[in-house]
């Protein structure tokens, strides 16, 4: 081990501009960033650390996110790479500030012992997000859970939830949801870490998609108290993904099937494998959504190597200001500005994540819409039947869960 000692360097950055860049555009935090990553790397050296982030400053909760990606980006650099909380190494970064100066510090523990790197930001620097116009999201909970939340659809009768290896029928009361029945789903294979499902409406019920597995639910029996019908086997069969492809495909006859996309059940995010083709090879990727264009309309999609894509007229076309997009997003219809939004999740595991609503007037994602904090990390997001909702799963700091409904309000 090395002797513990302090070291103290300044560095003057000023904050100026929207941090919603370019993905090769600097920004104001690069400059601190890139300076505490490298005294943090003097300290342990390559190799693995747990990267923490708490933030007693006066930084905006919607800049947290980029500041972590910025970090962890730098670390690497340096050979560190940010993993799980069961690394043995750890790096607690706190964001501080007083009346006289702002500091970036961190804690480096490794082992037994701790070492500290700080980080001066010159006192004069903007710690604030510039606001955004347009749109007001506001999030109503529904639903709390202890296990994690795939999939909801609410009807007027209740709502069936999916579990990683369970349907959960719960039943709609003047004070809320309340759970009535668990059927289970009975995949044959071991789910991933952080698996993904999809619930959508169809004619008579709901069909439902898990790592594995499908499995129809008929709605008939929420006329009485009998049990639902529920079917479920094993499957490969690829995840409805598009409703209306001949809207990504000019000249779609009428009937053309909907495009479905094969999940990768060993781990938690779709192959790239599509059908029917859009007319051009796409990355492995996490979500996608459909957005109305001036040509028709595009498929946007989050690739697992956290670039963001637009699948237009047969080409795919990367889409800058969405360095700090985590790897959720679904499609709101407002009628607000541009009419259509993505509601998009911040980058990284996050004590508190947040939501924000974006629009893409051409190939850069423009914020629509101040962000909106959760109290927890965001694992799911997607579209409601209507549209004119989504629904966000959060996972708190004790591991519980909890849906929220998320609308957006024209300001």
């Amino acid at each position: 081990m090395k002797p513990t000692r302090l070291v103290r360097i300044a560095v003057l950055a000023a904050l100026a501009g929207c941090h919603f860049a370019a993905l090769s555009e600097q920004t104001p935090w690069d400059a601190p960033a890139e300076a505490l990553a490298a005294q943090i790397a003097a300290i342990l050296g390559p190799g693995q650390a747990h990267l923490s982030i708490r933030n007693n400053s006066t930084v905006s909760i919607d800049e947290i996110p980029a500041i972590r990606r910025m970090i962890e980006a730098d670390l690497k650099s340096h050979g560190i790479t940010a993993s799980g909380a069961e690394s043995a190494n750890a790096i607690r970064v706190t964001l501080s500030e007083n009346v006289r100066e702002r500091l970036w510090v961190a804690e480096v523990a490794e082992g037994n012992e701790t070492r500290v790197a700080m980080v001066h930001v010159e006192p004069g620097a903007r710690q604030t997000a510039q606001g955004a116009a347009g749109l007001t999201l506001r999030r109503q909970p529904i639903l709390a859970a202890r296990s994690p939340v795939l999939a909801l659809l609410e009807t007027d009768k209740g709502a069936p939830v999916v579990e990683p290896e369970e349907i959960v029928f719960y039943g709609a009361a003047a004070d809320g949801l309340h759970e009535l029945k668990r059927i289970a789903i009975g995949q044959r294979r071991q789910l991933a870490r952080d698996a993904r499902g999809v619930a959508t409406l169809s004619v008579g019920g709901v069909d439902i998609d898990v790592p594995g597995a499908a499995c129809t639910v008929t709605l008939q029996p929420w006329q009485g108290p009998v049990d639902w019908a529920v079917h479920c086997h094993d499957s490969d069969d690829p995840w409805l993904l598009v409703e209306t492809p001949s809207a990504l495909t000019p000249g779609a006859p009428e009937g053309t099937p909907p495009i479905k996309a094969f999940y990768n059940a060993a781990r938690n995010y779709f192959t790239g494998v599509v059908t029917p083709s859009v007319g051009v090879d796409l990355p492995p990727f996490y979500t996608a959504a459909l957005l109305p264009r001036p040509s028709g309309a595009a498929l946007l999609i989050n690739g697992i190597d956290g670039k963001v894509q637009l699948v237009e007229n047969g080409a795919l076309k990367p889409v800058a200001g969405t360095r700090d997009w985590g790897s959720d997003f679904a499609a709101i219809h407002t009628g607000c500005g541009a009419g259509t939004q993505i509601i998009a999740s911040g980058s990284g595991e996050a004590v508190s994540d947040s939501l924000r609503a974006f629009e893409l007037p051409a190939l850069e994602a423009v914020p629509a819409s101040a962000a909106l904090a959760v109290d927890g990390t965001v694992t799911a997001l997607w579209t409601a039947p209507d549209g004119k909702s989504v629904y966000a799963v959060v996972r708190s700091a004790q591991d519980n869960y909890e849906v929220d409904r998320v609308t957006a309000n024209c300001n």
